[in-house]
């Protein structure tokens, strides 16, 4: 019975619409099974002589000259056009390969990356070996070495840079302070003030004074100040020109001082050296203290001066430490860090 049943199922595999079953005879299953391995044969032996067929008959085209292949006049279909694109293609080829070939010859070992202070001009190298970055130094220290370490030919600003322990987020923490530089700030400053007593102000040092002679500069739009003064009865007529001066910084603020009930007191401060501080986005206070031309002592009263007034603006709900780092440095100069 096990024959039997081994019989049937390799005759159900060749013959899968037999009519036999596993009623009929061993002799019967096995007579229908050789029939079915014959016509198995048969039929693969037929299959090979067709592939074989095939085969010689596609080698046969591909060696038959191209004119007798069927191309047409013009087009992507044509022969000229089947020429150029393997013409291009074999060119493109060569060219990689060799541009491969000349890299490789070039680049050699990998270059090595360069370091910041290397990708510096030759002046700034020069002078930062004068300092050390791994140290702190005094103010008076730090002041003398960035007027020694001035790359530049120019009469370059002395700037003091302080990081804050602040969150500028903060309405009370937000520091924006006024201070006048005990020696100025180097700059010339031009002063318009938006008053009645033109002529006290213009004696105070104002270089434009009046009331019509700023609105005249307003309405056509030019600017030909630094600070402009006003007083708080006069702050409403200056509404309509926010969107000049404002972009500039020149929209007079009570904070900055140049809101003031006393003009001509503020024009003096403003022509002295009264400069504006306030913390950034970053909780980082940026000032320029002075030209490298003052010396080192009048920039270091200023930059003591500065970080007085910093000091008295500490807020008091503020936890921790207030100043985290001060450095300095001249414009365009190595920084210099400061110890507290």
């Amino acid at each position: 019975m096990a024959k039997k049943a081994e019989l049937y199922a390799e005759l159900k595999k060749l013959d899968k619409k037999t009519k036999l079953t596993e009623r009929n005879t061993i002799k019967e299953i096995q007579a229908a099974l050789d029939a079915a391995k014959q016509v198995a044969t048969a039929g693969n032996s037929k299959q090979e002589a067709v592939s074989s067929e095939k085969g010689s008959q596609e080698v046969a085209e591909s060696q038959e000259p191209k004119s007798n292949i069927g191309y047409a006049k013009s087009g992507k279909r044509s022969l000229k056009h089947e020429e150029e694109v393997k013409e291009k293609s074999e060119k493109e080829a060569r060219k990689v390969a060799g541009g491969a070939g000349e890299v490789a010859e070039k680049k050699g070992a990998a270059p090595r990356k360069r370091s910041i202070l290397e990708r510096r001009g030759k002046n700034y190298r020069k002078v930062a070996e004068k300092v050390d970055k791994s140290k702190l130094y005094s103010l008076n220290e730090a002041v003398k070495l960035a007027t020694e370490t001035c790359p530049v030919k120019f009469d370059s600003t002395l700037e003091i840079h302080v990081r804050l322990g602040v969150d500028p987020k903060q309405a009370d923490q937000n520091i924006r302070s006024t201070i006048v530089l005990p020696h100025g700030s180097g700059k010339t400053v031009r002063v318009a003030a938006f008053a009645t007593e033109a002529d006290d102000l213009k004696k105070a040092g104002a270089d434009i004074a009046g009331e019509e002679e700023v609105l005249a500069l307003l309405d056509k739009e030019k600017l030909d100040f630094d600070v402009l003064v006003t007083t708080p009865q006069l702050m409403p007529k200056l509404g309509k020109y926010a969107r000049i001066l404002g972009p500039r910084g020149l929209m007079p603020n009570p904070k900055s001082g140049t809101v003031s009930t006393n003009p001509a007191q503020a024009v003096r401060e403003a022509k002295s050296g009264k400069v504006e501080y306030r913390v950034d986005a970053q909780g980082i206070v940026h000032l320029a203290v002075g030209k490298v031309s003052f010396g080192a002592e009048k920039l270091e009263d200023n930059a003591k001066a500065f970080l007085d007034s910093l000091n008295a603006n500490k807020p008091t709900s503020l936890k921790g430490n207030f100043i985290l780092s001060i450095s300095v440095s001249t414009t365009m100069g190595p920084g210099i860090r400061v110890s507290l």
